[in-house]
Order: structure tokens, then sequence, then C-alpha cells
């Protein structure tokens, strides 16, 4: 790890996969991976895995957290807010232009440039998950773990079958691991004291409880987006498809979008940058009136992510002295092997399931999986190239 960097590092960092992060939330840890391990070497394939699992154990949007968490040690709180800011901007604009109208995602053009996106995130998702298993299942136990969370992800799809995955991979770790590992990785530099870290937990706790009691006594546009979002990013576990359906449950934002609305957002959602949370800043949108609008859009944007931010706030400060211990090494290691099997079993489905549709898909993907192996391209430019060969395949007919 490098000692503490300028903000502006990590908004560059992160702008740029802001930009060209397609394919959902397994998808972007592959982008980060890429970028952060890979090209600029900020952390090492351990202490990124171990920062994932982290992440994934926590309630929130696990590829948004993992990417404040990278902020934070690579620029400080505000690095971790420039870091947010990058990744979640784009798509959320891209997103309320969506809902005023402004931009139309259809027709073949379109449909050339989707088709081509989704093979990118293919090629970015095997590359990450070869990387991975090479450094973090290289002996016998952890590739065993591994295939047992790859199985126990595809059994129980959701959240259930990732979260018992890693708890399935902790026990094992620290029954098989504890002879298998090497040197202690260096710690993880996470400038967030102890005295923060209570403080966050402390407004984690009055988020999710004094909203839903202000909401009752003082009703409101304004506390009832802030209270249905803020509880949906709250319940979320398994990355960002899982809070569609709680959010299309709240009944404030069922009142205020319909069923049809709900849809259309939903579809464009699939096929903008970034994060699938930003999501909220198209129904906030919706719910909000004249110039009021981008206004709520924004609550409901920041609302949905700050439970999870929070909780990982408070989480971090106690995350080295835990990890020194040798049982928790063990442990975090069949975590980390765990999440390579979770990632292996994203990979199969939803990725390859609906990335892969014919032959074009299948040479888009894999020429970009090359392009990341063999030539060492960054992912963007893999997304840009897939993208043209999409509209190409379009073009021509290729199925």
């Amino acid at each position: 790890m490098s000692r503490q960097h300028s903000p502006a590092e990590a908004f560059r960092a992160f702008l740029k996969l802001g930009l060209t992060s397609f394919g959902g939330p397994v998808a972007h840890l592959g982008y980060f991976r890429d970028e952060f391990v890979v090209r600029r070497e900020w952390l090492s394939d351990r202490q990124y895995g171990e920062l994932v699992a982290l992440c994934q154990f926590l309630p929130g949007p696990a590829s948004s957290q993992v990417g404040f968490a990278l902020g934070l040690m690579r620029g400080g709180p505000l690095g971790a807010l420039a870091a947010w800011a990058a990744f979640t901007l784009p798509s959320a604009v891209l997103l309320v232009l969506f809902a005023v109208g402004a931009l139309a995602f259809d027709g073949p053009l379109w449909a050339g440039v989707l088709l081509g996106l989704q093979a990118a995130a293919v090629a970015v998702v095997a590359h990450a998950v070869w990387g991975m298993a090479r450094t973090l299942t290289p002996d016998a136990p952890r590739l065993a773990i591994g295939i047992m969370g790859a199985a126990l992800a595809l059994l129980l799809p959701g959240q259930f079958g990732q979260f018992g995955a890693i708890a399935a991979g902790v026990v094992a770790g620290a029954v098989w691991c504890r002879r298998s590992l090497g040197e202690d990785p260096p710690a993880l530099l996470l400038r967030v004291s102890r005295r923060a870290g209570v403080i966050a937990l402390a407004m984690f706790v009055a988020v999710v409880v004094g909203l839903p009691m202000l909401n009752s006594l003082v009703p409101s546009l304004w506390v009832g987006i802030a209270d249905a979002f803020s509880r949906a990013g709250a319940a979320v576990f398994g990355g960002g498809h899982v809070v569609l359906p709680l959010l299309q449950a709240e009944p404030a934002v069922a009142a205020a979008v319909s069923p049809e609305q709900f849809i259309a957002g939903y579809g464009a959602a699939q096929a903008v940058p970034g994060p699938l949370f930003t999501f909220a800043a198209y129904l906030g949108f919706e719910m909000g009136a004249g110039w009021t609008a981008p206004l709520t859009a924004l609550l409901a944007l920041v609302a949905v992510f700050v439970p999870g931010m929070l909780l990982l706030v408070a989480a971090l400060p106690f995350w080295n002295g835990l990890r020194a211990r040798p049982l928790a090494r063990a442990a975090m290691a069949g975590a980390n092997a765990a999440v390579v099997g979770i990632l292996a079993a994203a990979l199969w489905h939803p990725v390859i399931t609906s990335g892969v549709a014919g032959p074009a898909s299948l040479a888009i993907a894999v020429g970009g999986l090359l392009m990341l192996a063999l030539a060492k391209l960054p992912a963007w430019c893999v997304v840009l190239t897939a993208a043209a060969a999409g509209v190409l395949a379009g073009l021509l007919g290729i199925p």
C-alpha cells in the first residue's frame, strides 16, 4: 500500500470506472481488481479479497462499499467521498435524464451496444475470477472451499447463497487453512479511528430507527423518501439487484411511481454503467414535482447509500486488529476462497447466461478476455471495443 494521496487521484480513477463499468455488481468487482490490484497496485489480491469478503458480509451495495473503502485507503475521508461520487454520479445523471425523456435506450443501434457491453462484462469477470483464483485458492483446502462456495451460490441463488458461502468459508478456513498460510499480508491502511467507527454505528441506528419514527410523527414527502430509501439500503444483502424489489415494495414508492414507470427505469438501469443503486435517483425524480424533482432524486440517491457506508465505516476500525489473529487469518483465507467461488458462480449465472446469447457475443467475450489476459489492455478499452464490435455485429446481422 502506498501512503495517502490526494482525493483528486481517487476521483479521477473512479470517474473512469463510473463511465465504463457496465455489467452489474459482480462485473464492478472485476473492473476494480483490474484497475487497483493489477494496474495501479494500490493493494494485493489477498487484501482485495479480504475487503470484498468484508463488504459481502455487510448490508448495502457491496461493490460501492469496496470502492468507498479503496478511496478511503488512498485519499482519506475526502478520497472515499470522491470515489463514491465519481463512481455513482454518471449513472445517476443518466437515469435522471432518462426520467425526463432526454434519452431513449431503444433501436437496433442501442441493441448492438448492449450486446457488446454484456459480452465485455463476461470477459472482465472471467479475467478477475482467474486472477483471484490463482492467488486466493493456491492449495487443495482453499480450492475445495472455492468449489464449495460456488456450489452454494448456484444452489441457493441470491443473498442467502452468497452469505452462506462466505460463512461456510469462514468455518472451513478456520479448520483447514491454519497450516497453509504464508506471511501475513500488509494491513489495509484504513484511516478510521475506533471513535469514528462507534459514531458511524450510532448514526446507522439513528437512521434506521429514527427516520421511521420521524415519518410517523411528521409525515412529509422529504422524510418519506429518506425513510423509504434508507430502509431499503439497510436491508440489502447480495448486491444491487436485491434492492429493486425492496424499493418496489415500499409504500411511498408504490404510491408515486406506476408499475410501468418502475419497469422502464429498471430497464434503463441495466443499460448504464455504475452501481444499480443509482436506480434510486430515477425513482426519487419521479416522486418529486417541478423544481423539487432534482432535489428528491438527490435525496433518494444519498439515502439509499448511507446505511451501507455507515456500517462499513463502523466495521473498518476493528478489521486490522481482528485479522492479525492466527485463527482469524485462517478464517479469512477461507472467506477469500469462498469469494472466488461466489464470483465463479456469478460468472456462469447471470453473467454468461445473460451476456452470451449467440456467436457474436461469444466471439466478443473471448476477444475481450484475450485483450485483458494477453495484451494487458485496460478494462475501459475492452468495454469500448466490445461496444463497437456489438454495433458492427448488429449492422451485419450476426446474432
